[in-house]
This record gives C-alpha cells, structure tokens and sequence, in this order.
C-alpha cells in the first residue's frame, strides 16, 4: 500500500508538472478537430492550478463520478473544466479504463501523446485509485490495481518516446510489484 501511495503522489507530480512542460502545438500526423484538444476545451490547466485543484482532493459520489471536493475552487474556470474532464473524458467504470489502457497500449509506437491525452491519461490513472479505494471484493481491487499499475506503465512508455533505446520499456522498479496483484 505504501508502494501504490509513492506512485499516487509520483503521479500527482506529473500531472502538475509535465502537461505545462509539453508544447501545445499540434503534432505532425495529429488531428487538430475539437475531438483532439478535449472536445473544444482550451490546453491543459497550468501546472500551479491543477495541483491546488488535485490537492483540494476529490471524491467519488455513489453514481461513480469524482468531484472535487472544494465547491469554491470547482466553480472556477479550471475547476470546471477538470470537473468536465472526470465526468466526460475519464472512465468511470473498470471495463472503461480497460478500454482506455487498450487504447494507449496500440498507440506506444506512435509520437509523443498530446498535452490532452496525456493528462486524460494521468487523470485515469488518478481515477484508478479512488476506485480501487471504493471496490469492495478482493477480486475487483485486483483488478483496478493492476490497471493503475499498467497506466503508469504507458505513462512511463510516452515520457521515454525519443529517449529510451529502442524496444526497451522503461522499469516501474519496486513499484513493479504491484504487477502482480495476488503474489
């Protein structure tokens, strides 16, 4: 557990951090419809902003949804918009981020993830672990665990595009462990 709450915070860092970091320009090979930048809405929040939106700390409601859990800061601007990403640009359900990691997976030999997809992708991995807080069998756990663990995993892969040698996944290190749900 202490294990999973080190890469929690790893990836709060780079949430904050790295989406500020990225350019904002389109890619070569990229759409630039309004699917691409997050159906319309404007580049990723500044690092500063999200993190005091993340350190607000959020919740997930009975039907699933997170919120953020400062009423003052989701009305903002920012608040908002993070507040429509958790609701229409995250998975909210297993098979959903299933789905998602699937996606990412097929996309690793591709350039770079724009500064939308890889914050949807931090977002779901943030989405990963409220869910695993709230699941209730052993089995489901294992599961959402191993997802979170996968995220991270592709994170990983798209920060080392262009700077990894060729064909060889970066290494999660001791968080690895936690590959393997049911040791």
């Amino acid at each position: 557990m202490a294990g999973m709450l080190q890469l929690l915070a790893w990836l709060g860092v780079a949430i904050c951090l790295l989406p500020g970091v990225a350019g904002t320009q389109p890619q070569a090979g990229r759409p630039t419809d309004s699917d691409s930048t997050g159906g319309g809405l404007q580049e990723p929040a500044a690092p500063e902003v999200m993190f005091e939106l993340l350190w607000a700390g959020l919740e997930l409601d009975v039907m699933g949804q997170l919120h953020i859990q400062d009423e003052e800061l989701a009305s903002t601007r920012p608040g908002r918009r993070l507040r429509f990403l958790l609701q229409h640009r995250v998975p909210n359900d297993l098979e959903g981020a299933e789905q998602r990691l699937q996606q990412l997976q097929r996309l690793r030999k591709r350039p770079p993830l724009s500064p939308w997809e890889f914050e949807q992708l931090l977002l779901t991995g943030l989405s990963c672990i409220y869910r695993l807080h709230a699941a209730g069998e052993a089995e489901e756990r294992g599961r959402w665990t191993l997802v979170f663990a996968l995220l991270a995993q592709e994170t990983l892969w798209d920060l080392c595009k262009g700077f990894c040698p060729q064909d060889q996944p970066p290494s999660l290190g001791p968080w690895a462990l936690i590959l393997d749900p049911f040791p």
